[in-house]
């Protein structure tokens, strides 16, 4: 079938909101959904857990999204919809949201969706076991839920959270069942029971998370194209690390859809006529390396500022993805509500004013290899690099690596397992963390940037404000943002929240996060969850 192939930048959020419906029209099809089959999804991350409300990555929310549903919808727009919740009302002080449920609504396992579900599923979020850095952390306002009768509950926050709506939307946040989340941590991680189109079979590590459809679904939200249970029997959702290999297996038919389609192959996908292409950026924090502020040598903004005008990322960027990843120069993307394009540049690489700062800091001396020194001391940063880190990241911080060596410093990766990496960001023990945040919301800055999110999500958790940052009065700006609905003050007040952190340079940022799916001939009907841009294939169908 030879089909054109649409792009889309950014998602379709708030401020990005007209090709991603095209999109959608685009990927289902002008012929009629079949039912049956099996759809074969690769992607190149495997989760940790399948239970989204633990520690909480992106492999999480992409797998989840197809077995559980959320308490609100989002649309295309950014305009929040039923979906669990059928309704709501909002205290004039912001302070209690009163749901009213759905009734007809069931868990895999037989257990009825009702009130008391979503007191369990607040509950569990917000409980520091279960060691929830994601939902947890958006819901950190969480008081409680009182249940006003089998279908009402009315959510307690301890301060106005605007964004509160925005968050229930997202697929971290995704409704299980409370007879499930009753077991052990591990247990839920295995296999959680949603009420989703599609439900866990068994979880093969290392290969693949096998789901077949729920029968008895019929309570999809607005935004989906047809009611009634999923048209696939079943998804076969496969983890194929290496980027050549992904890609060669949906060339040949082997898989029907692949994510994380790897930059170097976007122009051949873009000459085969069987393959379809969907890009749509993510809102958020983009992919950057926060720094520690709480240790020398990037306690010091001259030395921050230096790295980051030492870093010739646009080049790297260039390089290493081909020029199909945009840089992404200020502390939100593009697609992210009230996101401000004016601190696209304030990270430019700028050799010279790297030197002058480091002069200024007093590195001036340098060593038998050329590194700058002071007091005798090498001007040294040790980054970490986690065990899944994609090998294409890797190369571009080896970029970054010959860039700042030419100022004089010394850039020191270092790899290590996942679990060492969390290990040593809870201890401190870093100069640079590599990351990204997700989210539909700029309140993302609280959470990355604020002195409430310097401590870690329960024990053995990790802070989401890895770079130490503390300052009462951004503290309060941002949260003077949730505390209004007025959309006029919030964008002022981002504004602001966004002018600060670039000024600090509190992380190099890099690009910005992105779903990349390339769709095979056999396959239709693939859309987006509009909240955060991740796969959603209640609607998908395949014909071979």
């Amino acid at each position: 079938m030879n089909t054109p192939i649409l792009t889309l930048i950014p998602l379709c959020t708030a401020l990005a909101l007209l090709g991603c419906e095209k999109a959608e029209q685009h990927a289902a099809q002008s012929t009629q959904p079949q039912q049956g089959g099996t759809l074969v999804y690769a992607t190149d991350r495997e989760p940790t857990c399948l239970d989204p409300h633990v520690a909480g990555d992106m492999p999480q929310v992409f797998v989840a999204q197809q077995y559980l549903d959320s308490l609100v919808s989002m649309d295309s727009n950014g305009q929040i919809g039923p979906w669990l919740a059928t309704s709501w009302e909002v205290s004039p002080d912001g302070l209690r949201y009163t749901f009213h449920l759905r009734r007809d609504v069931q868990f895999t396992d037989g257990t009825p969706f009702n009130a008391e579900a979503v007191k369990a599923n607040l509950d569990h979020m917000a409980n520091p076991k279960t060691q929830s850095s994601t939902a947890g952390g958006y819901i950190r306002q969480y008081r409680g839920t009182r249940v006003l009768d089998t279908y009402t509950a009315e959510v307690t926050l301890a301060t106005p959270y605007a964004a509160f709506l925005e968050v229930l939307a997202q697929g971290f946040l995704g409704i299980q069942s409370p007879t499930a989340l009753q077991r052990s941590r591990d247990q839920n991680c295995e296999s959680p029971v949603g009420s989703g189109p599609f439900k866990v079979v068994r979880w093969d590590r290392q290969n693949q998370v096998e789901l077949v459809r729920n029968p008895a679904y019929n309570w999809a939200p607005p935004t989906a194209r047809h009611q009634g249970p999923a048209y696939l029997d079943r998804i076969v959702w496969k983890f194929i690390q290496e980027p050549s290999v992904r890609f060669a297996s949906l060339q040949a038919g082997e898989v029907d859809v692949i994510e994380a389609l790897p930059p170097e192959s976007h122009e051949a996908a873009r000459r085969n006529p069987d393959v379809e292409l969907i890009i749509a950026q993510r809102p958020g924090n983009p992919t950057n390396g926060t720094f520690n502020l709480r240790r020398a040598p990037f306690d010091d903004i001259r030395v921050r500022e230096a790295f980051v005008r030492s870093a010739d990322v646009e080049g790297a960027l260039k390089s290493v993805y081909f020029g199909e990843f945009p840089r992404a120069g200020g502390p939100l993307s593009l697609a992210t509500p009230f996101y401000s394009g004016d601190f696209e540049r304030s990270q430019d690489y700028d050799p010279a004013r790297a030197a002058r700062l480091l002069d200024e800091a007093g590195w001036t001396g340098r060593d038998s290899e050329g590194y700058r020194t002071r007091n005798g001391q090498r001007l040294r940063a040790v980054v970490l690099i986690g065990a899944r880190t994609p090998p294409s990241e890797l190369t571009l911080w080896e970029q970054v690596q010959a860039t700042t060596r030419q100022a004089g410093l010394e850039l020191v990766l270092d790899q290590m397992s996942d679990a060492q990496v969390t290990a040593r960001q809870a201890a401190w023990d870093y100069d640079i963390r590599t990351g990204y945040w997700n989210t539909n919301t700029p309140d993302v800055l609280r959470i990355i940037f604020t002195t409430a999110f310097v401590q870690p999500a329960g024990v053995g958790g990790y802070h989401q404000n890895s770079s130490g940052y503390a300052d009462p009065g951004y503290d309060a700006l941002l949260d003077s943002a949730l505390a209004t609905q007025d959309a006029g003050l919030r964008r002022q007040r981002y504004f602001q929240a966004q002018q600060q952190a670039a000024a600090q340079y509190l992380q190099l940022t890099t690009y910005p996060q992105s779903t990349r799916l390339g769709i095979y001939k056999t396959a239709h009907g693939v859309r987006l969850e509009p909240s955060l841009a991740v796969t959603y294939l209640y609607d998908a169908w395949v014909n071979k």
